[in-house]
């Protein structure tokens, strides 16, 4: 119950759209200076996030190579040590058993609802921590054996209804193609005068109808339909993906869905994460037919709600604000795409509980086999070594999501240099 209470003002205040005008004290004062540079010689109209418009102006030529970031970075960074991420794995188990638990001891009567969502909040956070270890599972940075390392990514994600091999396979693609506006997977705007084919379309529409209801409605709007069922959209018809891919399912890797997504032997791996899922399910349902839907749907999916919801705050805060461009297939390269990802400040409960995934994604970009007990120490080589090109926004985590969410509606092309930035809502 301690816990309970000590993360239930922390889960809140992320999803609350309020504004406070402080610096978080713990923001680093050299990342505070790298987010400040000056940025001459941009358009006006462009609003800056906490970055103050350094991604418009970071080139080609700014952009180290993978092998310079490597050597910058310690090289024990790269050592994945298979008894200390199973040791963060059966914490992050050990802390979502608890929350069950405390669960199980709460009265199921209609007046205990504020407690219920309390509980589901803080409960859908700590399994988060989970769902970040299957995440550094699926990307190899587990353990160096593998079949452990699959199965533990394949129990964990399993058991939050996350399709284990699908999803690696999705997730490398995106990995391949951050901000990438055709080939990207997950978070491709839609394009005001979209090209057929090469961007997503809608751009126009989308930008009307923001302006028509106002971008804090329009925004409110777009925060309900991410958060809520963004993750499920994404698994069901790859919602937000780049038009490379067609409309894809990651249970069914063919028709009448889109196959694009899944060469060679991934089909085979796609019906293997689906039997997880089916037995998930039975589980499921047996539990509701013995102890009642109710219970289960209060224990279990008011939890997962909450945890998809962070998963999708993150994913669409570590690589979009209204100063991050996106790129065309002429400007692209894997790691101008990995120097467009963007750290924030979650604060030290958060990043204890999520394993920094928020904080130190920029390193993980860049090379997605760095454990995530070495990533703080990877990403302070890299902001040292390279602060032209390093990305880090102090504004707090909740002021940025509601900034993207009525700001970052729709982009467009600009002829001058072929990047892609977000088109003015008002």
């Amino acid at each position: 119950m301690r816990l309970l209470l000590a993360l239930l003002p922390a889960c809140l205040a992320l999803h609350a759209p309020t504004i406070p005008r402080h610096r978080p004290r713990s923001t680093p004062m050299w990342m505070v200076a790298a987010a400040e540079q000056a940025t001459p010689a941009l358009n006006k109209n462009v609003l800056f996030s906490g970055l103050q418009g350094k991604a418009l102006t970071v080139g080609p030529s700014d952009i180290p190579t993978k092998g310079e970031v490597r050597q910058a970075i310690p090289a024990h960074c790269f050592t994945r040590d298979t008894a200390k991420s199973m040791m963060y794995a059966l914490i992050s188990v050990a802390q979502s058993a608890a929350c069950l638990a405390v669960g199980l001891l709460l009265p199921t009567k209609l007046v205990a609802a504020p407690l219920w969502l309390a509980w589901a909040a803080v409960t859908g956070t700590v399994w988060t921590g989970m769902w970040v270890v299957a995440h550094e599972c699926g990307h190899g940075a587990f353990s160096d054996n593998k079949a452990l390392q699959d199965c533990v990514g394949y129990l964990l994600h399993t058991v939050l209804l996350v399709p284990y091999f699908s999803w690696q396979r999705s997730h490398a693609v995106h990995h391949g193609n951050t901000n990438h506006i055709t080939k990207g997977e997950t978070h491709v705007p839609v394009v005001v005068g979209a090209r057929p084919g090469i961007e997503n379309a809608g751009g126009d529409a989308e930008i009307q109808n923001a302006r028509r209801f106002g971008k804090r409605v329009w925004g409110g709007l777009q925060l309900v339909l991410h958060l809520v069922i963004g993750w499920p959209a994404y698994l069901l018809w790859g919602a937000t993906g780049g038009p490379q891919y067609g409309v894809s399912n990651h249970f069914i890797p063919g028709k009448p869905f889109s196959d694009k997504l899944w060469p060679s032997t991934w089909p085979a791996k796609v019906w293997k994460s689906d039997i997880g899922i089916v037995a998930m399910l039975g589980a499921l349902a047996g539990l509701a037919a013995k102890f009642g839907a109710a219970k289960v749907a209060l224990l279990y999916a008011a939890p997962l709600l909450f945890t998809n919801m962070w998963l999708v705050g993150y994913t669409w805060l570590q690589h979009t604000d209204v100063d991050i461009p996106h790129l065309g297939a002429e400007d692209f390269s894997y790691m101008r795409g990995a120097f467009l990802t963007v750290d924030r400040p979650y604060g030290r409960l958060f990043d204890w509980l999520h394993h920094k995934i928020g904080s130190t994604h920029v390193a993980h970009h860049i090379d997605c086999t760095i454990p995530h007990y070495y990533a703080k120490e990877a990403t302070d080589a890299i902001a040292k070594a390279f602060p032209k090109a390093y990305l880090y926004d102090p504004t707090p985590v909740h002021v940025a999501l509601w900034r993207v969410a009525c700001n970052c509606i729709a982009v467009k092309r600009r002829p001058e240099d072929g990047r892609y930035t977000w088109v003015p809502v008002s």
